[in-house]
């Protein structure tokens, strides 16, 4: 079988595995849909091949300024942080002037005869030192607003036109990285879904007599699928799972 990637072959995909054409899956098109989405939504919380961490070049716009925040599109899964380009004074940038530029510098040079131990030992010092005294920006983030609340004096810190880089967590979109589709867990989610979906529509008609004497056993197909969706998302918390971060959004 060839790879799945797209959202109709996906969907036949998992019909086929509940048994389809040989038996009737009693599943509107609308319930599958809606069934596909709540196994996309989950794996995009949890799974760790589900987002990707990038880097946002932002441009600080008038209102920017005006608003106190930053618009994010909303593939944007969660904010880490944010990093200025430059440090400024007096509302300008330093650039090649920056002390900390000039020291880079001279590290440069220096780790020809450093050992490179006592450098990272010397630059976890002091990044914590700068971490205790200046801290970095405080930002809040919700993906439902899609906003990057920057808690600053906007004015004092930044500048019209100036960039900021932010960190974060970007949802793969999987009309364009269609690999995500053929996912084995993401597939297997998506059949456990529909099964129950399948199966509360048949309770409706638990106990009615077909002709020829057969009834329906929705119950059990109900009883089963719940059990396999209890076991995946275990699997996901044991094995798929992201560790916990200081992410915010």
């Amino acid at each position: 079988m060839s790879a799945i990637t797209s959202r109709s072959e996906f969907k036949e995909y998992c019909l086929r595995k509940l048994g389809k054409p040989v038996i009737q899956i009693n599943v509107a098109d609308e319930q599958l849909e809606d069934r596909v989405d709540d196994a996309f939504e989950y794996y995009r919380d949890y799974h760790y091949d589900a987002v990707e961490k990038v880097y946002l070049k932002h441009k600080v716009s008038q209102l920017d300024m005006d608003n106190g925040y930053i618009s994010l599109n909303d593939a944007i899964f969660g904010v880490k942080r944010v990093l200025p380009l430059f440090d400024k004074t007096d509302g300008h940038s330093k650039g090649f002037f920056d002390v900390r530029y000039q020291m880079h510098l001279n590290e440069i040079y220096d780790l020809k005869s450093m050992e490179l131990l006592t450098y990272e030992l010397t630059q976890s010092h002091l990044k914590l030192v700068n971490d205790m005294i200046t801290g970095r920006v405080p930002i809040r983030f919700n993906r439902h607003q899609n906003k990057l609340f920057l808690d600053i004096d906007w004015e004092e810190s930044l500048q019209v036109d100036e960039y900021l880089i932010v960190e974060v967590y970007r949802v793969l979109d999987p009309d364009t990285y269609t690999d995500v589709w053929n996912d084995r867990w993401l597939k297997r989610y998506a059949t456990a879904l529909i099964k129950r979906q399948w199966g509360e529509n048949l309770s409706k008609y638990e106990g009615i007599q077909m002709p020829g004497g057969m009834t329906f056993n929705g119950s059990r197909i109900l009883d089963e699928a719940s059990q396999e969706i209890t076991q995946l998302e275990e699997e996901m918390s044991s094995s798929y799972e992201l560790p916990v971060d200081f992410l915010v959004g």
